[in-house]
């Protein structure tokens, strides 16, 4: 069996290491900088996290959400979804209302039921003559 030698690797993983950036042509050294491996890890690993975050962002806050096939989908079904529940109570509501009318008609019409008399007083006011 293989035996991992933890503390040699660490000691790998904390070795520091000098990356200069320098002109080719003159060979001037314009940066310098002091890392480990661990630094690089640690750096590479927020940098994929930032941008996979921002990504994630922006397709969540913008539009581009429907540009993704099945997701857009979703969106446009639900909100399709909602207006027929809208549509089809309303069409509830007519059918209701046409039922209840029918019955009414047909007890009128067989003489089931009298029509309730309208007893209310109207008020009319005396025609105006107009003069020149």
């Amino acid at each position: 069996m293989i035996k991992l030698d933890t503390s040699r690797a660490w000691k790998r993983f904390q070795n520091r290491y000098r990356m200069v950036v320098m002109n080719d042509d003159t060979y001037e050294e314009l940066a310098s900088f002091r890392l480990t491996r661990g630094t690089v890890y640690v750096g590479l690993s927020m940098v994929f996290v930032l941008l996979v975050g921002l990504t994630t962002a922006l397709i969540v806050f913008t539009p581009l959400k429907y540009y993704i096939p099945g997701a857009g989908d979703e969106y446009r079904s639900v909100r399709q979804l909602r207006q027929l529940q809208y549509r089809v109570d309303s069409l509830e509501r007519q059918d209701a209302y046409k039922a209840q009318y029918i019955l009414g008609l047909k007890r009128v019409l067989s003489g089931s039921t009298a029509a309730p008399l309208d007893t209310a007083t109207l008020q009319i006011p005396a025609p105006e003559i107009l003069t020149d």
